[in-house]
């Protein structure tokens, strides 16, 4: 009777033991399918240009295709939910920016997904600046004329952005709340439509990122007058940052990053960071970085979510303080 009891115990417990290096074998066999690489955004902007940047590198580093998906709607909430719903097995990736990551949790009052809650950060991939610029509408020459002009308009100022809550419109925003001047936003479907209005100088200013304006920079359409990083950029040495120009405690940026489900297993996590870490070493990546006015960056996983969360909490205090909404 205790022989036979001890084999039916064996029995049971087979499954299980077969079990467990298959899933040893799982996370070690990763990836063995096309990897999906989401975008909030529409093709050809910033987001959607560095996602398949990194995502052409990574193919080669990890031996599988890196799909790039793009999946625009409600600010860029409609991919951070589909990421947040997906299975954590390293196969849906998210591709986030300033945005859906730090900043509609105060714009949204209903968002579904919090993604410091909902996503485990991989690696930030790179930080972009941003480009100050006025148009035939002001005769700024530099970054305190501009402001200058602004405070004597006495609220009557006007200033382009991307979009209402897009970095555009932040970046300008913090920026006049701390020059103490009441400027009114104009906020556009995009940078390009906003730009066609500065360069006819129906409005005067904008921020907007160095791609969508390089080329009006080198026609002399618009004229630059600070880049919004804590340093100068490559592409226009010249240019002061706006911390140089006028407001030494400033700084905004555009950035992105790469996050997974929450539950993604580490093994994984670990091997994503790590890739990610060798493709931005990589001279052609980093070239092709520096075209889109963003520097590689070296954050990974943990320094990343400790990013966000300082990003949350700053971005909050303007919205609150500048009254931003999305209405």
């Amino acid at each position: 009777m205790t022989s036979r009891r001890s084999l039916l115990q064996l029995l049971a417990l087979s499954p299980l033991a077969a079990a467990l290096p298959g899933a040893a074998r799982a996370g070690e066999a990763w990836p063995d399918r096309p990897i999906r690489l989401l975008v909030a955004y529409a093709p050809g902007g910033g987001t959607d240009n560095v996602a398949r940047v990194v995502a052409a590198r990574l193919q080669g580093a990890l031996g599988q295709p890196v799909v790039v998906e793009n999946r625009p709607g409600a600010g860029g909430n409609l991919a951070t939910d589909a990421v947040a719903a997906a299975r954590p097995d390293g196969y849906t990736l998210l591709v986030g920016n300033q945005g859906p990551m730090t900043v509609n949790q105060s714009l949204f009052p209903n968002m579904k997904v919090d993604p410091l809650k909902a996503l485990e950060p991989i690696a930030l991939l790179a930080d972009a600046p941003l480009v100050a610029v006025v148009g035939p509408g002001s005769k700024a020459r530099t970054l305190r004329e501009l402001l200058d002009e602004a405070r004597a308009a006495n609220g009557d100022f006007n200033y382009a952005s991307a979009s209402n809550g897009s970095a555009s419109h932040l970046a300008a925003a913090l920026m006049f709340q701390m020059a103490g001047i009441e400027a009114q936003h104009l906020p556009f479907r995009g940078a390009g439509p906003a730009l066609n209005d500065v360069v006819a100088g129906h409005v005067p200013f904008m921020i907007t990122t160095l791609p969508s304006v390089l080329g009006l920079i080198q026609g002399e359409l618009v004229r630059p007058l600070a880049v919004t990083g804590e340093a100068r950029i490559a592409a226009l040495p010249d240019v002061p940052t706006v911390a140089e120009a006028a407001l030494p405690a400033y700084r905004s940026s555009a950035w992105y990053g790469v996050l997974a489900p929450k539950g993604t297993p580490a093994e994984i996590r670990t091997r994503l960071e790590r890739a990610i870490a060798d493709c931005l070493t990589d001279p052609a990546v980093v070239k092709r970085l520096h075209e889109e006015g963003a520097e590689p960056s070296r954050l990974g996983g943990t320094r990343f979510g400790g990013f966000m969360a300082e990003e949350r909490t700053r971005w909050a205090k303007l919205v609150r303080e500048a009254g931003i909404s999305v209405e």
